[in-house]
């Protein structure tokens, strides 16, 4: 690639608790760590080898010096403005149940610095709560629609969040707006059951796929693996068997790998997913499960490298 992968989207810590009745001892428990889910997938794609910027924004307080070392860490270039002095930076409260499922509540400012396109750019990868909470959203659309005809291939996660967008109608226009900016779209199961209630995975991916640049739809089923839908192909991957630590970031290590595995084929820039084959896609989709799945049996938002990906599940 001549050109890093450009993620935009917010970067925060999370504060991670157990609910005290899901604790052994009875107390809950908490630490911070560094999240975002396009923070997230920017950590994911450079720890599997793909060159990654990053545009978010955050301050230079404590919890922004920990945010800071952390993407610089991982090899994760950060756009310039995305460090603010004069910003207060982001957090989401994580309560995790005895399952290790993981609810969230945030206290949140989006305002990205100026968005650019590298030539050379091969994808923009964006969506989470930067997508719809403003003024960043609208500087995330504007964007996007100002790239339409660039040869880059464009992937979004909305990543629902009801704590900040409870209207699940009003929402999915939203993602419908910008999923037909995008050339794949990833959602989970719990995103289509808040967002489209009662409609099967499929017939949303259907859905999407209506859209004219839409060429691919993946939806993530926790534990049950993942539904990756094309134009030519339906592929249902299922997850391997693991012990499940948390799920915190698991859906960002999939989004991350999936990147990663279109890259590796040559199906990212200007040739926005054409010749994706229905191995293509079995095999990109599989990548992301396996991904996400060593991410389910560590704490905290910790996608794997290549060569912990390589030691798992071979090459």
């Amino acid at each position: 690639m001549s050109a890093p992968v450009l993620v935009i989207g917010e970067a925060l810590v999370d504060i991670v608790g157990t609910a005290p009745k899901a604790a052994r001892n009875g107390n809950g428990k908490t630490t911070a760590t560094p999240g975002g889910s396009p923070a997230n997938v920017a950590v994911g794609l450079a720890r599997l080898g793909v060159p990654t910027e990053l545009v978010t924004r955050f301050g230079t307080d404590g919890y922004g010096d920990q945010l800071g070392a952390h993407l610089f860490g991982n090899g994760v270039q950060l756009a310039p403005g995305s460090v603010d002095p004069n910003f207060r930076t982001s957090t989401a409260t994580a309560t995790l149940d005895a399952a290790g499922v993981a609810t969230y509540q945030f206290d949140i400012t989006w305002e990205p610095p100026a968005l650019s396109l590298s030539r050379g750019c091969p994808a923009v990868h964006t969506g989470s709560i930067a997508t719809v909470l403003e003024p960043g959203a609208a500087a995330i659309r504007a964007f996007l629609e100002s790239v339409a005809e660039q040869p880059v291939t464009v992937t979004l996660d909305p990543n629902a969040r009801p704590s900040i967008t409870p209207d699940p109608v009003s929402t999915w226009a939203v993602v419908r707006r910008l999923a037909a900016l995008s050339d794949l779209v990833k959602l989970s199961d719990e995103d289509c059951e808040f967002l489209r209630p009662g409609i099967e995975p499929a017939d949303i991916a259907a859905e999407l796929l209506t859209a004219e640049r839409t060429q691919c739809v993946v939806i993530t089923r926790g534990g049950k693996g993942a539904l990756g839908v094309s134009r030519d192909a339906q592929v249902d991957v299922t997850a391997p068997a693991i012990q499940v630590v948390d799920t915190v970031g698991a859906g960002d290590s999939f989004m991350a790998a999936l990147i990663a595995g279109l890259e590796k084929r040559g199906l990212l820039g200007e040739r926005r997913l054409a010749g994706l084959t229905p191995e293509d896609l079995h095999d990109v989709v599989d990548h992301a499960v396996r991904a996400a799945a060593i991410t389910c049996t560590r704490h905290g938002a910790d996608p794997p490298t290549a060569a912990e990906y390589t030691a798992t599940w071979g090459s």
